[in-house]
């Protein structure tokens, strides 16, 4: 199965064989395109949405977004990595590029760590409409922008039962790399959609049976548990980016604005930590 390059074999990605294993001697050899300046967070940003490509990084990544259904286009490995990843590179019909760490630097602009990347085929988004037809407990997101905070918050939303994730036009790539490593794969397994009209698809939610919760922690604020407690088998949380919080268009569309009670003068919680105290209330009072 396995076959082999010589330096500088010229190359598209679209001359990639079906499948096997290739090895690479060359940074710029066309075939690894798709790993290329992985630090550039703009280029990338930019390019894998419009590519329709996502990077995972990791064994249990890579495993969990080819569980999840993913396409692999192709898999970038150093030497020790080989063997660990023997079953999906005989079952993955995708070329799978053997580097040295040293190249995977040259390529990638950082060190691989974990010595494993996929490039995998991003799927269609599902209409927000469809998500809450089946949802009780609903994440929206309004301008979270750091990769971080957006992965914590996916993985603590897997982890604690929220159903589904409803992202602003301007919230950050769950897909980007940094993403998906943060939540450990957590971000395919809750499906996630993205609103058009800000804050106007708010009604949508509304409309769907949802009541809309503000959290902040603004001192007019209910308390969470007893918010939850009124809300019912269903609750849509309205979370802020970090720092500046929901805007003044999201707080105003919110039915209810709810806060999380501080002890020893704390004033607030970093947004990924927030969300879990909040995903657990609502969880716990849903059953």
């Amino acid at each position: 199965m396995a076959t082999s390059s010589s330096p500088g074999t010229p190359g598209t990605p679209d001359d990639r064989p079906a499948g096997g294993l290739v090895t690479v001697e060359q940074p710029d050899d066309p075939r690894l395109s798709d790993y290329t300046g992985l630090t550039d967070v703009e280029l990338r940003r930019r390019r894998e949405p419009a590519e329709g490509l996502f990077i995972a990084e990791g064994e249990k990544v890579i495993r969990r977004a080819r569980q999840a259904g993913y396409a692999m286009r192709s898999m970038l490995l150093s030497a020790k990595w080989i063997d660990v990843m023997r079953d999906v590179i005989d079952e993955a019909p995708a070329p799978v590029y053997a580097v040295s760490p040293e190249l995977a630097e040259r390529v990638t602009g950082y060190h691989v760590h974990r010595g494993a990347l996929a490039s995998m085929q991003r799927k269609p988004l599902p209409k927000p409409e469809d998500l809450l037809a089946t949802a009780r407990r609903v994440v929206i997101m309004e301008s979270v922008n750091d990769h971080t905070n957006i992965g914590a918050i996916f993985r603590s939303a897997a982890a604690l039962g929220m159903d589904a994730v409803l992202l602003s036009p301007d919230c950050a790539d769950p897909l980007y790399r940094r993403s998906v490593k943060v939540s450990m794969g957590a971000v395919f397994a809750v499906p996630y959609a993205r609103l058009q009209s800000w804050p106007q698809d708010l009604e949508t939610v509304r409309d769907a049976g949802f009541p809309l919760l503000a959290l902040t922690p603004d001192e007019k604020a209910v308390p969470l548990d007893t918010a939850t407690r009124r809300c019912g088998d269903r609750a849509a949380l309205l979370l802020g980016a970090e720092g500046s919080g929901l805007s003044t268009r999201a707080l105003r569309a919110a039915d209810q604005w709810v806060r999380i009670p501080m002890a020893h003068g704390v004033d607030s919680l970093n947004v990924g930590a927030a969300a879990a105290v909040a995903f657990y209330a609502v969880a716990r009072q849903a059953g």
